[in-house]
């Protein structure tokens, strides 16, 4: 954890931001990939990886 802040700081990068954004952007696909399984009539619990990893790229498209 220290190396990746000690690099964000090298490259002019505020570790907090950087952290936050990432954090967020989490939240916003998982949101997604839960509305589109609620929208379904499915659970997450029986969706297999490969289904859920396919809406999850879906809202990295959509830029969630």
């Amino acid at each position: 954890m220290f190396s990746l802040i000690n690099a964000a700081r090298l490259y002019k990068i505020n570790p907090d931001n950087a952290l936050e954004r990432t954090n967020q952007k989490f939240i916003n696909r998982f949101n997604y990939l839960e509305a589109h399984t609620i929208k379904e009539g499915r659970s997450l619990k029986d969706m297999s990886l490969e289904e859920m990893d396919k809406i999850w790229d879906e809202a990295k498209k959509l830029g969630l």
